[in-house]
């Protein structure tokens, strides 16, 4: 693949003119796959050489995944019987493929997964004035945070297979954080047990995350400590109130009927409290009362209506794990073995940055928002345009209207009341932080929003 010319330092608010971000997917796949560290040589090693190389396997593992292909017998094919992009044709059995699956591990395709996702998030740089809404400009970033159980595995055992969904076993689940900005995946955790609590893991997916980052997660991770460590880390976090939970209002910004936003301490007893004050805001939707907590405790740095339309972001992480496992077809295991699975799965997630890199540049170009364009079509015309030699993001942003590629988006927009006038912005001398309590109580089960 030619080199690419380097992007533009700066652009502005139109879509900048660059060459794609990505071009012809497979050139791309095999130059990421070509900067991996070559395969160390098997000195002292009894035996006949390996005939096919790493590089080989999780190439063709990922254009199978990319075409739809769906089995390691596919696999196989592609590299012993089609042939793969300049490879040879590798003298292999089916057999011999599947072992060798099994037996590589997944420090590869780790390895790819961090390159090509910072590849991607450079090169999507100069389109993001283009899309980015101005929400939480005071934010150096915006990410989601959730976990997701992975389908059980249907093939397993014979018996295995005849029993219901929930009697099957479960190969555990994915912890991650999402990119909301770049709707990229960012940090990836492959946690063994599907049952465990959210509120385990998730100090490990935010310790690496720059200051300044405004979290956004559900009430699963609902917790005082929690809260209290994401703002003792320097990051902003956004939730939704849960229920049965004591307060003390401690400063009142602006009230009208049920339209609520101050300041509050979160526990209302010594025996389990925040050490942070916290934002409440709230408003009345229908029949329900609608409640958020954030610790940005300045109304005019995120006025309520952010703080609305910021949430409702929460929910690129789900359109992202519905890519993996439905469009993408994690949701049909190649094998029941854990090296596999985890292979399988980041070779998904790959080929899903890719997709998501050119989702976001076809709707860049096309003067579009990003739900604007079809997740499960370009999935699905993604191979069909490759085979031809065409340039995916050329043939959507051309003929996305007309073809139906390029639509309204249907996402639900929850839009919050009109503010009241009268903001008391002024706060007279008021501590800020009190030393804390923690019940600990055992983790609740997740609520859902």
């Amino acid at each position: 693949m030619p080199a690419m010319p380097a992007m533009p330092a700066s652009v502005a608010t139109s879509a900048p003119v660059a060459d794609p971000v990505i071009g012809d997917v497979h050139q791309f796949l095999q130059t990421a796959i070509g900067q991996l560290e070559p395969e160390p040589a098997r000195t002292g090693k009894r035996g006949r050489p390996r005939v096919l190389p790493s590089v080989c396997l999780w190439a063709g593992m990922l254009v199978c995944i990319m075409d739809g292909f769906s089995s390691q017998l596919a696999l196989w094919r592609q590299l012993a019987v089609i042939g793969l992009w300049d490879y040879p044709r590798y003298a292999v059995s089916d057999a011999a493929v599947y072992k060798r699956i099994e037996q590589e591990g997944s420090d590869g395709l780790t390895t790819l997964l961090a390159q090509i996702t910072a590849l991607l998030a450079q090169r999507l740089e100069p389109w993001l004035p283009a899309l980015v809404p101005p929400l939480a400009s005071f934010a150096t970033d915006i990410v989601a945070i959730d976990e997701t159980t992975l389908d059980p595995l249907a093939r397993s055992l014979p018996a295995t297979t005849r029993k219901p969904a929930q009697g099957r076993v479960l190969p555990g689940k994915l912890a991650v954080v999402f990119d909301v900005r770049r709707q990229l995946f960012r940090t990836v955790q492959i946690i063994s047990e599907a049952s465990q609590n959210e509120k385990v893991a998730a100090r490990d997916l935010v310790a690496r995350l720059a200051g300044g980052t405004l979290v956004l997660f559900d009430r699963g991770y609902f917790a005082f400590q929690f809260f209290d460590d994401l703002t003792q880390q320097g990051l902003w976090w956004i939730t939704r109130w849960r229920e049965k939970t004591s307060y003390t209002v401690i400063h009142t910004f602006a009230q009208h009927g049920d339209t609520f936003d101050g300041l509050i301490w979160l526990g209302a007893y010594r025996a389990d409290r925040t050490a942070h004050l916290v934002r409440l805001v709230q408003f009345r939707r229908g029949d329900d009362l609608v409640r958020y907590l954030t610790n940005v405790r300045d109304p005019q740095l995120l006025p309520l209506d952010e703080v609305v339309q910021l949430y409702a972001r929460r929910w690129d992480i789900e359109m992202a794990f519905q890519l993996i496992k439905q469009h993408l077809g994690l949701s049909l295991w190649w094998s029941s073995k854990d090296s596999v699975i985890h292979q399988q799965l980041y070779a998904i997630l790959i080929i899903a940055q890719i997709v998501q890199a050119l989702r976001l540049e076809i709707a860049a170009r096309a003067g579009v928002e990003v739900f604007d364009v079809s997740l499960p079509l370009l999935v699905r015309y993604l191979p069909v345009f490759a085979a031809r030699g065409e340039d995916p993001v050329a043939m959507f942003v051309e003929r996305g209207r007309l073809a139906g590629f390029i639509r309204p988006s249907r996402r639900i927009v929850i839009t919050a009341p009109d503010p009241p006038l009268a903001y008391a912005i002024s706060i007279t001398a008021r501590p800020i932080l009190r030393t804390p309590r923690y019940a600990g109580r055992r983790c609740e089960r997740k609520e859902t929003d």
